[in-house]
């Protein structure tokens, strides 16, 4: 039997060999729809890995809780042009006291410039305690993050990020330096690492870019800056009073963090009318994202899935015409005692050799996704740098993943692409009367 199956395949790939260039003609259809498969799975995959990653650095149990602008909001002191909203230390201390919160990191973010000498930079001044570091896995380059001391004694302290350090120290070490911000001096205390910016995850949660922060105790910052921030823009002057711009809630189980997320939103909604406030679960993100990773997948094996089809029906139409041309070796085969059956099994044998050697070279061509992804990257990144300065965070840090599943898949469609296109030349040739086919010139 093992034997008779072996020598079917040698007859497909010699009946292969015959007719070079419009089998491999037949194969390359095959070839394109197999490794447009598993290309567009990897590609899908390796955006939806840095999206969940994304999320999953913000934590599976931590709640985020942002101050938001209203449309309207509220004046204070008689100043029509300064708005207060947002979330107040009161609503801190009223988390705090939630009974599966196990840790509340609040944190105050304003722009600012900051100097040192005739260097200047935009920055991210952010006001926070010492568990911003852990909760946001920001790493230290160099010295120390702030500490509980800072703190108590509202020391003008403060730690910059990597690209702030580039831009006010490019040829000396930052620590124990002192920058301006408006007229307060600091001294650097740390740096911290490089970290990739954060793509924005739908509108739950804007991108942000961890290099250019600058962290000072959130004590100093409500000492030294205050709660109200005035801007001027065109000639005309706006204000914004906001005691805190996020809360990140860290609660003890997953399993807690809708009931705590809940509770919060009770809270809030008791005090804060204008609903300036929002809560963003990243449990919730991260299913959401899972759910897109699948339906995205589906979409691109069912586009991919178009190149086979056609791949396979090019094959149906080489099939037909080999039919055509060998009707008389078909006749001469049933005249020496073969069955349908054997006519139909040799027929399929060389749909499923065409079918099966497109597949094989079209995995084998899925591997090199990643070689291709690497160096149309870095030709962009050469040769066209203002293109690839504009082109998202995704896209520059964007790592194909080969899914196992999307090769068996591809194989396994490609092969049943050639069965199902083969089965009506193979029924076709089986069916001929052999006297007919004998008669046949």
């Amino acid at each position: 039997m093992l034997s008779r199956l072996l020598r079917t395949i040698q007859l497909g790939f010699k009946s292969l060999f015959l007719h070079k260039l419009r089998s491999g003609l037949a194969v390359l259809g095959i070839l394109i729809g197999v490794t447009a498969v598993i290309w567009l799975v990897a590609l899908g995959e390796g955006v939806s890995f840095q999206a969940q990653q994304q999320i999953k650095d913000l934590g599976a149990t931590n709640i985020i809780v942002k101050s938001v602008k209203p449309a309207s909001g509220s004046s204070k002191g008689g100043a029509a042009f300064v708005v207060e909203y947002g979330l107040t230390r009161d609503d801190y201390a009223r988390i705090t006291t939630i009974p599966t919160v196990r840790r509340a990191v609040p944190m105050r973010e304003i722009r600012k410039e900051v100097r040192y000498r005739d260097r200047a930079s935009e920055i991210h001044l952010i006001g926070c305690t010492p568990d911003y570091l852990e909760i946001n896995h920001v790493n230290m380059e160099r010295g120390r993050f702030l500490t509980d001391r800072d703190l108590d004694r509202r020391d003008n302290v403060c730690v910059i990020g990597d690209d702030t350090a580039k831009q006010l120290f490019p040829y000396e070490n930052p620590i124990g330096q002192s920058i301006k911000v408006e007229t307060d001096f600091y001294v650097v205390i740390g740096q911290t690492q490089n970290r990739s910016p954060s793509a924005a995850i739908g509108g739950s949660l804007a991108g942000r870019d961890y290099n250019l922060d600058v962290y000072i105790p959130i004590t100093t910052l409500r000492a030294r800056i205050g709660d109200q921030v005035i801007t001027s823009r065109s000639g005309s002057r706006e204000g914004e009073l906001v005691q805190l711009n996020q809360v990140t809630v860290t609660v003890g189980d997953i399993t807690e963090v809708e009931e705590a997320a809940d509770i919060i939103g009770i809270l809030l909604e008791k005090y804060h009318k204008n609903a300036d406030y929002s809560i963003t679960v990243p449990k919730e993100l991260l299913r959401q994202a899972e759910m897109l990773r699948m339906m995205f997948n589906v979409l691109l094996i069912l586009i991919a899935g178009i190149s086979l089809v056609v791949g396979g029906i090019g094959i149906m139409n080489i099939m037909l015409a080999t039919v055509t041309e060998r009707t008389r070796e078909i006749g001469v085969r049933r005249a020496m005692g073969a069955r349908r059956m054997d006519i139909i099994t040799q027929f399929l044998a060389e749909t499923v050799v065409m079918s099966g050697t497109g597949g094989v070279v079209g995995v084998a061509c899925g591997f090199l996704c990643w070689p291709v992804t690497r160096g149309l990257r870095s030709g962009v990144q050469y040769w066209m740098p203002d293109v690839w300065k504009s082109l998202p965070s995704t896209i520059h840090n964007l790592e194909p993943i080969v899914a196992p599943w999307s090769i068996i898949a591809a194989f396994g469609i490609s092969v049943g692409v050639g069965v199902l296109f083969g089965l009506y030349p193979a029924r076709r040739a089986a069916m001929m009367d052999p006297i007919e086919a004998l008669r046949h010139e």
